[in-house]
């Protein structure tokens, strides 16, 4: 990530006239291929895999906004996706079920014009809202000076994979992480990997198990699926087996010096096993050997404080991440508030088959 002081350093006169943008497709203009591919900030959210995986599964639109004119090596660039929804209606984000994705810029001065070209999407059209996932820390907050409003705000762990391994682990909370990884060793846990249909059946197992105790619907079988076809190699899947039986799963996705976390499932009967810490500590030490040096636990919402703690066990560093809209959000009401709390009380009380059914119909409504 680009140090902060260059960024300030940086900062845009106001006075200076705003470059024209441009409007490019990522997934048949090899320029963004290139442009993501050595960016310090690209993450696999940027990737044409993960985009067309979105595309196939839900029907999304994704574009790119930059400065860059046709044949011109790309200095910046700024993806979303449009989604047309009839049941949350049309609006434009970046990135559906993206934990985050910044803009990407070799001089910030690009980005109140970027910024003002996406307001002006939903200024002419008929789109809802622009939600912006950015990281944090992008700028002292530029969002907000080109009338972007702050809408939520989520924790982010990352954990730096510079160090050793063995210091890497001796930072490890010693009960809920380095026991268990010991437990997971003792028990003689075995690991699958790959990307395979047995191994993504069982996950989705595992994935249903977890998601009904959370009270939500699992996302549908084929978008992981699509995801494992779209993304190739980036994306993986380690699964921990006891005596046969898969008791744990986690779903990696990596780009450039970035390995994410983005999808846990286990067996609760299993839990005091430890295979979920195991399998999250074997994919930090394939990571490092694979020269990554971040390993990027993702999201979490503000309200869910059992996971925030599991990955805080790890040590990782801990940051806010604000997401922002145009116009402003109105406030929830009060017959949403009550509707979703009547979801929740309804998905687990749903067999596996229609559960899933719930989740393949409401995702792309909600991305």
């Amino acid at each position: 990530m680009q140090p902060m002081d260059q960024i300030v350093m940086n900062l845009p006169d106001r006075t200076e006239s705003v470059a024209p943008v441009c409007e490019i497709d990522p997934l048949k203009d090899s320029r963004w291929t290139e442009f993501i591919k050595g960016h310090p900030r690209a993450c696999a959210f940027h990737t044409p895999g993960w985009l067309r995986a979105l595309k196939v599964s839900y029907g999304y639109d994704p574009f790119v906004l930059t400065t860059a004119r046709p044949g011109e090596a790309l200095v910046d660039g700024f993806v979303l996706c449009r989604i047309r929804s009839w049941l949350t209606g049309p609006r434009i984000v970046s990135l559906p079920f993206s934990d985050h994705c910044a803009p990407l810029f070799e001089d910030a001065g690009t980005l109140p014009g970027l910024l003002k070209k996406a307001r002006q999407y939903q200024e002419d059209g008929d789109w809802k809202y622009v939600e912006l996932r950015p990281l944090p820390a992008e700028l002292p907050d530029p969002f907000s000076e080109s009338g972007f409003a702050h809408c939520t705000t989520h924790t982010l762990h990352e954990l730096d994979l510079r160090p050793s391994v063995e210091d890497i682990f001796s930072r490890f909370n010693k009960k809920s992480v380095r026991q268990m990884i010991n437990r997971a060793t003792r028990e003689k846990l075995a690991v699958k990997e790959g990307r395979s249909e047995e191994l993504l059946r069982m996950f989705f197992s595992l994935l249903i198990q977890t998601r009904r105790r959370h009270e939500v619907p699992p996302q549908p079988l084929s978008w992981f699926r699509n995801l494992l076809l779209c993304m190739g190699e980036k994306a993986l899947i380690r699964v921990a087996m006891k005596d046969g039986i898969p008791v744990a799963c986690i779903f990696t996705l990596s780009h450039n010096r970035i390995v994410m976390y983005k999808y846990g499932c286990s067996d609760a009967a299993y839990n005091n096993l430890g295979g979920t810490p195991f399998l999250v500590w074997r994919a930090i030490q394939d990571a490092k050997e694979s020269g990554a040096e971040v390993f990027d636990f993702g999201r979490s919402d503000t309200d869910n404080p059992g996971l925030i703690a599991f990955k805080g066990h790890f040590a990782a560093e801990v940051s806010q991440l604000g997401y922002y809209r145009y116009p402003p959000p109105p406030v929830m009401g009060r017959e949403r508030t009550l509707g979703l709390n009547l979801a929740r009380k309804v998905f687990p009380l749903l067999p596996n088959r229609l559960l899933s059914a719930a989740g393949a119909i409401l995702y792309r409504h909600i991305g």
